[in-house]
């Protein structure tokens, strides 16, 4: 096939791409296209259509999906074969990387807050912040974390150990689409077709089957034991695996089959039987052991992956290049830290101490959280955000609006920083300018920005009764807002019950923790991931039980059809939760 060719290996000197003859054409005719306008236009396009399935199932279950590789099959697909139709320049493995790049700096968006500090607030003041604040606001969060990740780069992914495992995975997925093109366009169709097929049901269950959420009793059904035929809660548990799967559903059965009913029995929550559920008056007692398994799983997780990144990243590559900070750098982030403080001050009436604070703070937490990150693929944001609480908290106590949104900033900006250096990763194994890359995540951050506020604002647009409900559970916007008013008005307007069920479950999650850093991961699945189970006690049961069908469905793959499930499972469930996810936000509008 004309044009496709491997250009991955760093440092190497790439081929024109697509180019019939070389002979008396310059330097820079020959280079390898990467910042191109059509790389840069379709991971646009992707990261707007792919950030508000991150936004809506942020919302419904605390989670997002990583939408890198989602971008470069749906990206290859389109542009191999109009190339050849065309006779254009070929899709370069270099403008891959770009698209992939920007789109995932869109579809990451929420690790700003979006998702979790910022409704926190809405639920604590009964409103949102306009479109246009918000828009800026956000925009100022992630535009920070990218110039945080940059200044990173040099250390973490030039000079370190990490292997950064989703960049990995991501530049090993371009090597594979250019060398093996048609397993690519496979796990595209695979991909497309799944996503139809979620839209397809989703719409006949709304306007034609209309499908009934029921349990297996009345009062089963007011606990939230009913069947939710979610097809992106089915796709998100294939994507999770079975260990997070059993977690929630242990949880699950934990809070709302055991604790639930014996907290209304004994009075101790006031209940009507004339409600259709109870989960609203259930889940302001349970998401405090929710919030304190949670906390105190991924506290301890954090602490002991740091240390091991610690103990085992000291010396860093032999022979590797250092980088120098350049004039760019210091420029952008130091405009990128003044918006942060002055819109702290202007917006949220933070004193411009405290705002201040927040930029030296989110720097500490990116350098923690890009080790963790480097080293396990998993991006420490809850984590990171309750110790950026607990910083505040104690730097500004009783200013519960100061606490969450100093934390959104140092918190946000690390969050998004760690993400971004996966993509940093991907572009180094494949030759990528990071100059180039920065440009790609700065253009990603705008859009992003832009769409994901205006998507959130549209679903959520009376936050005083819209969260916090078996429709919008909003897990994470939970934890920000319980912790903020712990931190504000001390323990006491905690039920004393709970305040034991807090320092159970905080036990529970560092045991936890524990076993999960000691145990053989064979045995591994059968120990309920903590931060799994503490989210069940703040999402309703049957978001958990679909949960825990999808991973099981995906383990069952796995076992029955190892080569299937390994070419096509994952193509299959980010299907499905781009499918429901788009349907979902499209019929706000109908």
């Amino acid at each position: 096939m004309a044009g496709i060719h491997d250009s991955s290996t760093a440092g190497s000197s790439a081929k024109a791409d697509a180019v019939p003859s070389q002979r008396g054409m310059t330097p820079r005719e020959l280079a390898p296209r990467e910042l191109t306008p059509r790389a840069l236009a379709t991971g646009l396009i992707l990261g707007a259509l792919l950030a508000p399935c991150n936004v809506y199932s942020g919302l419904k279950i605390g989670w997002a999906f990583n939408m890198s590789i989602t971008a470069l099959l749906l990206a290859f697909a389109f542009w191999a074969p109009v190339t050849r139709l065309l006779r254009r320049p070929a899709w370069g493995m270099l403008e891959s990387n770009i698209n992939q790049t920007t789109a995932s700096a869109a579809a990451a968006i929420t690790s700003s807050g979006l998702v979790a500090p910022i409704p926190a607030l809405a639920a604590m003041t009964g409103e949102n912040l306009p479109w246009l604040p918000l828009i800026v606001w956000v925009f100022s969060v992630s535009f920070l974390g990218v110039w945080i990740g940059w200044f990173l780069r040099p250390r973490m992914i030039e000079q370190s150990d990490l292997v950064f495992p989703a960049g990995m995975a991501a530049a090993q997925t371009m090597r594979d689409m250019f060398a093996h093109a048609d397993e690519a366009m496979s796990r595209v169709k695979v991909l497309m077709s799944s996503l139809v097929g979620a839209v397809l049901f989703n719409v006949l269950d709304k306007l034609v089957w209309q499908i009934p959420r029921v349990g297996p009793s009345l009062t089963a059904s007011k606990l939230t034991f009913v069947f939710d035929p979610s097809l992106l809660l089915l796709g998100f548990g294939g994507i999770i695996g079975l260990r997070a799967g059993l977690g929630l559903l242990i949880g699950a059965l934990l809070a709302w089959g055991l604790i639930g009913p014996a907290l209304i029995d004994h009075g101790i929550v006031q209940v009507s039987a004339s409600q259709v559920s109870w989960f609203e008056p259930l889940v302001g007692w349970l998401l405090w052991p929710g919030v304190a398994v949670m906390v105190a799983a991924s506290l301890t997780s954090f602490a002991a992956s740091l240390f091991a990144a610690s103990k085992h990243g000291r010396h860093g590559r032999a022979g590797r290049q250092r980088s120098s900070t350049g004039r760019l750098q210091i420029a952008g982030f130091t405009a990128a830290a003044a918006l942060a403080i002055v819109l702290q001050v202007i917006l949220f009436d933070v004193h411009w101490t405290m705002a201040l604070a927040s930029i030296p703070v989110a720097f500490v937490l990116a350098t923690v959280a890009a080790r963790v990150v480097g080293e396990t693929s998993v991006a420490p944001i809850g984590a990171i955000g309750k110790v950026s609480q607990l910083t505040f908290g104690v730097m500004a106590p009783g200013q519960p609006i100061t606490n969450l949104m100093t934390a959104n900033v140092a918190g946000g900006s690390a969050g998004q920083s760690a993400d971004l250096l996966n993509d940093f990763r991907a572009g180094h194994e494949v030759g990528a300018h990071p100059t180039r890359q920065v440009v790609a995540q700065c253009a990603g951050v705008v859009v992003g920005s832009i769409v994901s506020s205006l998507v959130y604002l549209m679903l959520i647009p009376d936050p005083a009764t819209q969260l916090f409900t078996p429709e919008w559970p909003a897990p994470a916007v939970a934890v920000w807002k319980a912790v903020a008013e712990a931190l504000s008005d001390g323990l006491g307007g905690i039920a004393p019950s709970a305040l034991w069920a807090m320092a159970v479950g905080g036990v529970l999650g560092v045991v936890l923790a524990l076993l999960e850093r000691r145990l053989d991961p064979k045995r591994l699945v059968f120990v309920p991931s903590g931060a799994a189970l503490g989210l069940a006690f703040v999402i309703p049961a049957s978001t958990s039980l679909m949960l825990f069908a999808g991973a099981g469905l995906a383990a069952i793959a796995h076992k029955s059809a190892p080569r299937w499930a390994t070419r096509f499972l994952l193509s299959v469930a980010a299907g499905l939760v781009a499918g429901e996810s788009l349907f979902g936000v499209a019929s706000v509008w109908f």
